[in-house]
């Protein structure tokens, strides 16, 4: 089950981050993102514009109002059911800029200069500090035109953040801990991990915002009535409804806690204050009937306010260390695919890996990475949804790529509750992991996939480990792929929005790259018999489907129909393992022959619409052998994801001819950009 945790916190110290430009279009805008139920987003290019959203769309209104010599500005969100008021002038927004953990926007509010950054740390390299559910609001204030300006921060979160409709009975606590004030809203029912579903918001846990007790005053109420008196009052906050250091709680709907940060001088010298937003989760996900804590809570000391004062105690050094890991991501990806790639990678990181939560399982002390597939059913830990989303977690960190098939593996092997020859589907539906509950399997494609990604994850570390200690089951799979996996029956793959399909040239490349995968892990484990073999069996697989694909100038959808055609995009791990099992001619001539088929937003995925995945056009566009071509095929989609009219985050299931979303959204899958980074490592190892 999950809590939110919201924290707010001043400093007066001068700190400045060096960032490079990166992102500074995108469809819509992450604020605070660090699992599936604790997801803000701004929907609007100017921050202030939009009432701040969930990622289903569903309002979680944070609201932000600068006071400048006695005149308001608002420079964050727009809170809905406040009444318009003449006293409230939209603070000009310059300027926005996206890292992979940052969010920063530029203000000009009259004589001040105000700069917002929203960082949510997921520094995929350091599970202890991506666990940590505190998102980072740093607000600077500085005299633009030389004048000393008298200047007041006010910053409201609705109660809506911790419920799933917004009109839920909560209450609303504030207490202190050494030198922090707190607030804390949350549902009266409190109903821990009783609901599973997709458009679902939590309504269980409990949302804190907690500031520097020296420089700031809270109350519990309204933000009508928070904001009003912010506007009317010359100390920002009535007296009598400032909640004392002792406890005090208020019962209500609607609610909102807020914090007036004290009046400062606004000169030439930069100020910052500092908000700390986090969600304590009391318990994070159900797995096979046990409730798990998220993973920051392993440590059975730790609570959330220790969390809050050690967060806000290394803010410098988690600061200095996103700065780092932004460059290295953006350089990264600019390194192999150009700027417009980069863009892209930048735009998606956040996203692929807030959509997942981070436990570790009771049964066998096993790290689990599992995954929300949003907005399309729900469910967790969907295996052809972590086949997409895995070249970010093999680039960066693949104990997080173990993560997403070790509860797979566990559901096949000790749980008891699995019994078909070919890999799962599913755990369930999010947040609850109790066995698959999609209505029906896909054989080809997730036994496909599970073999693929273990032998991706054995090539990132360097030994067959992980292989040796599923081999039985991995055996069992790549035994069914044997038989069904060169000409598949009527069934579903990952594209499961297209309907079944019988045939599917597509499909048959994911077995015959899963079994030659299988071989190269037998060839690690010394098992030379067994990789003789199956390699033999991948070869001659890979042979037999360029003649039963072959329709002249490209390869069709289905062996049966050479009036079709489709993107080959798991022909990528052939490329990437070096595998030789197809030849370059077979890569050239399909590169060639998309390029005829592209339209203003995309390639489209095959023949039957002219709706594509941006994730797959990314993987296709690897097959390219130059530079020119990758580029042709990458520029629609960053074009799509920075001239989309629909608002929502990154969908990667859209339109090409208009470039609108068809559906998805917030989805893991867009990790799989970083197919291209994934690839030119594996190329330097490889060399």
């Amino acid at each position: 089950m999950k809590r939110f945790t919201a924290v707010c916190i001043i400093t007066l110290n001068l700190i400045t981050h060096s960032s490079i430009a990166q992102v500074s279009k995108a469809p819509a805008y992450p604020l605070i993102t660090h699992n599936p139920y604790f997801s803000i987003w701004s929907f609007s290019d100017k921050i202030n514009e939009s009432t701040t959203k969930h990622w289903t769309g569903s309002n979680q209104s944070i609201l932000g109002l600068i006071k400048v010599d006695n005149q308001v500005y608002r420079f964050l969100g727009k809170e809905a059911s406040m009444n318009e008021n003449d006293k409230i002038i939209l603070a000009n927004q310059l300027a926005v800029n996206m890292s992979a953990t940052q969010t920063t926007y530029q203000f000009e509010c009259g004589g001040v200069a105000l700069n917002l950054c929203f960082t949510s740390p997921l520094i995929i390299t350091d599970i202890n500090i991506l666990s940590r559910p505190v998102t980072y609001i740093s607000m600077k204030t500085k005299s633009k035109d030389g004048k000393k300006h008298l200047v007041q921060l006010y910053v409201g979160a609705s109660s809506a953040i911790a419920s799933n409709k917004g009109s839920e009975e909560v209450v609303a606590t504030g207490y202190t801990t050494q030198n922090l004030n707190v607030l804390k809203v949350g549902t009266v029912e409190q109903p821990i991990l009783k609901k599973s579903g997709d458009d679902l918001r939590i309504d269980w846990g409990y949302a804190y915002m907690a500031a520097n007790k020296y420089h700031s005053k809270q109350t519990i109420q309204s933000i009508n009535e928070a904001s009003s008196d912010f506007i009317s009052n010359t100390n920002g906050m009535n007296a009598d409804k400032v909640i004392a250091s002792s406890s005090s709680s208020i019962q209500g709907t609607n609610l909102s806690i807020n914090t007036i940060f004290n009046e400062d001088t606004a000169a030439n010298i930069e100020t910052e204050h500092l908000l700390l937003v986090a969600y304590d989760e009391i318990k994070a996900i159900e797995y096979f009937k046990e409730k798990l804590d998220p993973w920051w809570k392993l440590d059975s000391n730790m609570n959330m306010d220790k969390m809050l004062q050690l967060v806000n105690s290394q803010y410098k050094d988690v600061m200095a260390r996103c700065d780092r890991f932004n460059k290295q991501i953006y350089n990264d990806a600019l390194a192999a695919g150009g700027d417009n790639y980069a863009k892209l990678c930048v735009t998606a990181y956040r996203q692929a890996v807030s959509a997942h939560n981070l436990v570790k399982s009771k049964q066998n002390g096993e790290l689990l990475f599992l995954s929300k597939e949003n907005f399309s059913n729900g469910s967790i830990n969907t295996v052809d949804v972590t086949y997409p989303s895995a070249p970010l977690f093999l680039n960066y960190n693949p104990s997080l790529m173990k993560g997403m098939l070790n509860g797979i593996f566990y559901f096949s092997e000790k749980s008891g509750l699995y019994k078909q020859p070919y890999a799962a589907h599913d755990l369930g539906t999010y947040p609850l992991a109790n066995g698959q509950t999609y209505p029906e399997g896909m054989p080809v494609e997730e036994s496909g996939n599970m073999i693929i990604l273990a032998g991706a994850i054995v090539k990132s570390e360097g030994n067959a480990s992980y292989a040796a200690a599923h081999w039985a089951t991995l055996t069992q799979w790549v035994q069914f792929l044997e038989k069904e996996g060169l000409d598949p029956v009527n069934q579903l793959c990952t594209d499961d929005f297209a309907g079944h399909l019988a045939r599917n040239a597509n499909l048959a490349i994911k077995a015959i790259v899963g079994i030659r995968s299988y071989a190269m892990m037998a060839e690690m484990l010394g098992k030379k018999e067994i990789a003789t073999k199956y390699t033999q069996i991948a070869t001659e697989m890979a042979a037999k489907w360029q003649d039963l694909a072959n329709a002249g100038d490209h390869y069709a959808l289905t062996y049966n129909d050479k009036n079709t055609w489709s993107q080959k995009y798991n022909m990528v791990w052939d490329k990437l393992f070096g595998f030789h099992l197809f030849p370059q001619k077979v890569y050239d001539a399909e590169v060639a022959y998309y390029l005829t088929k592209q339209n203003e937003f995309g390639l489209p995925l095959d023949s039957r619409k002219t709706y594509t995945k941006s994730d797959w056009i990314t993987w296709t566009a690897t097959l390219s052998s130059t530079q020119g071509d990758f580029d042709k095929l990458i520029n629609p989609v960053y074009k799509f994801a920075t001239s989309t009219s629909t608002r929502v985050p990154l969908s990667d299931w859209h339109e090409t001819l208009n470039g609108k979303q068809i559906g998805f959204q917030a989805r893991s899958v867009v990790g799989g950009y970083f197919i291209k980074v994934l690839h030119d490592k594996w190329k330097v190892s490889r060399n």
